[in-house]
């Protein structure tokens, strides 16, 4: 680096660059074909090498202390001899907890969950008594449990729930008296997804979901399926995620409210599926995510269903979230509208 040295701490080296923390320079990022001469010093002082190739989870990797020169980094671990590992056959170093903890010690099944809680309420006291409550939560566990590592696996767990209740009383009154006219709205969804990486960007997944829309006429809907996925974009700012899977789905409906159900259907079918995050300027994060599910035995069984999600910060782990959401069933219960659209205002709080 023109000749420049700099103390501070050696953090990791990814991609054939290393991460360097200076007290006076900040975190710099450096190409190792930039670096004439490196020592790991205190703190962190042991490390582990991690070649280009080699299964994570399968290969032990060597560590200790860390010494690069001439294009070679050298190990020296407590005990045994140094080793010599050429730079361009690195593919990650990272320190010898995180590896302990990411690469050779399976996460417990309480370990590593990232996502968020939202909730919201709406009281009406008046003549009309009506009460609209909001609830969600979002939960995401990718192992390793640091982002810099290429992904094993990954748990996406999601729930919501939307009820409402409004009763309005006859005006003017009868004699005998009668009871107020009450309308319901319950909608509620859940999700759980398993990945599998076959590589860095491409993965397969199993998943089953649940949903009931009682403004739909839609008592239960279920899906159990597979498919894979893959990332197209990945960065510290954005991910987009693209999946398909071949799935079992049962639709249950309400023949009127409250009352008998008529027959269900059973389709095979398929999700066409994008999810995208984004982190924007001030802290503000964007989530949205589409499905297309049609069916291969009955055309006109489709469904689809999009969220748009917008989370302003307010203090710490709290923000303030604005949510759209819009439902599409092609084949409603004789009488139920086919489309069914949300705007859901809340309190976000980040679990990690």
């Amino acid at each position: 680096m023109n000749g420049d040295q700099l103390t501070g701490q050696f953090e990791r080296a990814v991609g054939g660059s290393v991460v360097f923390k200076s007290d006076m320079a900040g975190e710099l990022t450096i190409g190792f074909d930039k670096i004439k001469e490196l020592r790991s010093g205190s703190g962190k002082s042991e490390f582990a090498v991690l070649r280009k190739g080699a299964p994570l989870t399968k290969v032990p990797a060597p560590t200790g202390t860390l010494e690069f020169a001439a294009g070679n980094i050298v190990v020296t671990p407590a005990k045994g001899g140094a080793e010599t590992v050429a730079a361009k056959d690195v593919a990650y170093v990272i320190d010898k907890t995180t590896y302990e903890k990411a690469i050779k010690h399976q996460a417990g099944p309480l370990q590593g969950w990232n996502g968020n809680a939202t909730g919201g309420a709406t009281l009406v006291r008046s003549t009309e008594t009506g009460t609209t409550l909001t609830a969600a939560l979002h939960l995401i566990r990718a192992i390793p449990l640091v982002p810099y590592l290429p992904a094993r696996n990954r748990t996406l767990f999601n729930v919501a729930e939307s009820y409402g209740k409004l009763s309005t009383p006859v005006i003017p009154q009868t004699v005998p008296a009668s009871p107020p006219s009450v309308v319901k709205t319950n909608i509620f969804h859940a999700d759980g997804e398993r990945d599998e990486y076959f590589s860095p960007r491409l993965y397969a997944l199993g998943e089953t979901a649940f949903d009931h829309n009682f403004s739909q006429g839609l008592y239960l809907q279920q899906v159990y399926g597979g498919g894979v996925g893959w990332t197209p974009v990945k960065n510290a700012k954005q991910q987009l995620d693209v999946k398909a899977d071949v799935h079992y789905e049962e639709q249950e409906f309400m023949q009127q409210a409250g009352t008998a159900y008529v027959p269900s259907l059973n389709l095979i079918g398929t999700t066409l599926a994008e999810a995208y995050h984004r982190n924007l300027p001030y802290k503000l994060v964007f989530t949205e995510n589409g499905n297309y599910l049609p069916a291969w035995n009955d055309a006109t069984a489709y469904s689809a269903n999009a969220t748009a999600t917008l989370a302003l910060p307010v203090y710490k782990r709290l923000s303030a979230s604005f949510s759209t959401t819009d439902n599409y069933l092609n084949n409603p219960s004789p009488g139920y509208k086919k489309n069914s659209y949300q705007l859901i205002t809340g309190i976000n709080y980040a679990l990690r």
